[in-house]
C-alpha cells in the first residue's frame, strides 16, 4: 500500500507530471512567442518607446497570466512616460499565514540580436532542436515568468500548502534596471516583507542536478580615448617620431592588467574569498571537471588560462577580469592604409568580485588610466553611467538547505544540489538583499553549457527548465511548511 502523503505536503510525482505537461501545452508556446518579439533593452534601442517591442513582450506575458486558473491571481501592468513597463502579479497563499510572502523576479527585455548565428537560426525566430529551443531571450529570461507561475499552480492543483506569491518582471534589466527603484517604491506596500526571494535569471554548472547560485560579480566600465595627432600621418614619415596611440593604449591597459596572466593589478579590484565559497567551489570543480571550459566554442588549438577547474571557477566568480568590448579609430583590415592613426578609443568592461564596491573601483580605474599620460598624450577615461555591485548570498537556513537537497533528488534522478558562483551580474540582487535583510534567496537559472546568453545561438535547455520548475514547486511547498513539526 503506498505511503500516505501528510496534509499540505506536495507529492513530488504529480508535481513533476503537472509541470512537464504545462511546459508542453502552455509554457513552451509562450516562450516561443516571446522569442519572436525583438524586445531589445533600452540601452541598445534608444527609440524603444516608438518601436513598441517592450510593450508587446510585456502585454503578451500579461495576457497569458490573466488566463492562468489560479484562485485569487491578480495581474497588473505598470507604465509611466519614459519608463520601461513592468508586470506585477499577486496570488494568495493556501494553508500558510497571510504574511508569508515569496517574491519572484525576472525580466522580459533582451540583448541585441548580434552576429554569428548558425545558418537556419536567428535571434527572433524560435527554432526547436531537441533538447534546445534557440532564439534570443528564451533562456535569458523569457521562461522565468511562466515557470514561476507554473510552479505555484502545481501546488494549487493538488491542494498542497503554498505561500503568498508576488512577481516583479521588469523590462530594463539588460540596461542596468534604471526604473526598478521607481517601481519598487510604488510596489513596496503591496509586496510586504518577503521571506524568500526567487530569481531565475542565472546559471547552472550542468544539466544533471539543481544548481544554487551563491554569488554574482559586479560590473563597471568606460571609454578610454588616446589622442596623439589632430590628423593621421603617413606611417613612413611619422613612425618612430610620433608615438602610436595603440602602443600608448597598451601601456595604459598594462597598468590595470598583467598581459601575461590576465590578472588585474589594483588591489581595490580584489577581495578575500570566503572559505565556505572556496569549499563549495572545490565540490563544483570535482563535479564538472573539464566541463568548466568545455562549454565554450574554442577555435583551433586555443585553451583556457589554466586546466585547473577550481581555479577557473574562482576566476569566474571571485576575481576581477577585463575585456575590451569595442573600438573606434581603427579601420577595417580591407581598407587600412599606411597611416599612423591620430587616435584609438576602446570600450573597457570590468567584472568585479561580489563584495567589491563598483563605484569606488571605477573611480580608481579612471585615476590610474589618466595619471601621467605617456609622452604627454591626451588620455581621457569616460566612466559608464551605470555601475552594478555584485552579490553574495546570505547564509542558508536549515530548512532551505534541506529543501534544496530534497527537491534536486526528487527531480534530478537522485542527484543532490550543487552550488556555484556566477560571473554575470544582476544589479537588483544586492538591492533586494538590503531591502529584505531577513529573507532567504533562491538564485538559479537555466544558463548552463551551451546556453550562450547574449551571444549567437542563445538556447534554452528545455528538459532542465522543466525539472527546475518542478524543483521550485517543491521548494515553495517546503517554505510554506518549514515551521511545522516533521
Amino acid at each position: 500500500m503506498p505511503e500516505q502523503v501528510p496534509a499540505g505536503v506536495a507529492d513530488a510525482g504529480p508535481v513533476r507530471d503537472f509541470c512537464d505537461a504545462q511546459w508542453e501545452t502552455e509554457v513552451l508556446p509562450l516562450v516561443r512567442q516571446h522569442i519572436s518579439v525583438p524586445a531589445v533593452s533600452p540601452a541598445y534601442d534608444p527609440d524603444w518607446e516608438a518601436h513598441g517591442h517592450l510593450d508587446r513582450a510585456v502585454d503578451a506575458a500579461a495576457a497569458w497570466l490573466r488566463n492562468v486558473p489560479l484562485p485569487g491571481l491578480r495581474v497588473e501592468v505598470l507604465r509611466a512616460p519614459g519608463r520601461t513597463p513592468l508586470i506585477f502579479f499577486e496570488v494568495p497563499g493556501e494553508g500558510t499565514p497571510a504574511q508569508e510572502t515569496v517574491l519572484f523576479y525576472g525580466h522580459l527585455d533582451k540583448q541585441p540580436e548580434g552576429d554569428g548565428w548558425t545558418e537556419g537560426r536567428t535571434a527572433w525566430e524560435p527554432v526547436y532542436d531537441d533538447p534546445r529551443l534557440y532564439g534570443r531571450g528564451g533562456a535569458d529570461d523569457g521562461y522565468a515568468l511562466p515557470a514561476s507561475v507554473t510552479a505555484v499552480r502545481a501546488l494549487a492543483e493538488q491542494g498542497a500548502a503554498r505561500p503568498r506569491c508576488v512577481g516583479v518582471f521588469e523590462a530594463g534589466e539588460e540596461s542596468g534596471s534604471p526604473d526598478l527603484d521607481h517601481w519598487f517604491a510604488l510596489l513596496a506596500p503591496r509586496i510586504g516583507e518577503a521571506g524568500l526571494v526567487v530569481c531565475l535569471d542565472s546559471g547552472a554548472g550542468d544539466y544533471e542536478r539543481l544548481w544554487l547560485v551563491t554569488s554574482l560579480r559586479g560590473a563597471c566600465g568606460g571609454t578610454l580615448d588616446v589622442r596623439v595627432l589632430g590628423d593621421g600621418a603617413h606611417s613612413g614619415d611619422a613612425g618612430g617620431v610620433v608615438p602610436s596611440s595603440f602602443r600608448v593604449l597598451r601601456r595604459l591597459l598594462d597598468r590595470l592588467e598583467d598581459g601575461s596572466t590576465g590578472s588585474l593589478r589594483p588591489d581595490v579590484l580584489h577581495c578575500e574569498v570566503p572559505e565556505e565559497r572556496r569549499a563549495q567551489t572545490r565540490e563544483a570543480a570535482a563535479l564538472l571537471g573539464e566541463q568548466v571550459w568545455g562549454r565554450f566554442d574554442w577555435y583551433g588549438n586555443a585553451s583556457p588560462v589554466t586546466d585547473d577547474p577550481e581555479e577557473l571557477l574562482l576566476n569566474r566568480a571571485w576575481r576581477p577580469s577585463l575585456e575590451v568590448t569595442g573600438a573606434d579609430g581603427i579601420p577595417p583590415v580591407a581598407s587600412a592604409g599606411n597611416v599612423l592613426r591620430p587616435h584609438t578609443r576602446v570600450k573597457v568592461s570590468l567584472r568585479l568580485p561580489p563584495t567589491v564596491d563598483s563605484a569606488a573601483a571605477l573611480a580608481e580605474v579612471g585615476r590610474i588610466l589618466e595619471a601621467d599620460p605617456p609622452y604627454g598624450t591626451s588620455v581621457r577615461f569616460t566612466p559608464d553611467r551605470v555601475v552594478a555591485d555584485g552579490w553574495h548570498a546570505p547564509a542558508e537556513q536549515p530548512w532551505l538547505r534541506a529543501a534544496l537537497s530534497a527537491a534536486s533528488r526528487a527531480c534530478f534522478d537522485g542527484a543532490d544540489v550543487a552550488r556555484i558562483g556566477q560571473g554575470g551580474t544582476i544589479p537588483l540582487m544586492g538591492k533586494l538583499t538590503r531591502q529584505f535583510p531577513e529573507a532567504q534567496f533562491l538564485a538559479c537559472g537555466v544558463l548552463g553549457p551551451g546556453a550562450n546568453a547574449h551571444g549567437p545561438n542563445e538556447s534554452l535547455h528545455v528538459p532542465y527548465a522543466r525539472r527546475l520548475t518542478s524543483s521550485l514547486s517543491l521548494i515553495l511547498n517546503d517554505y510554506a511548511l518549514r515551521d511545522r513539526p516533521e
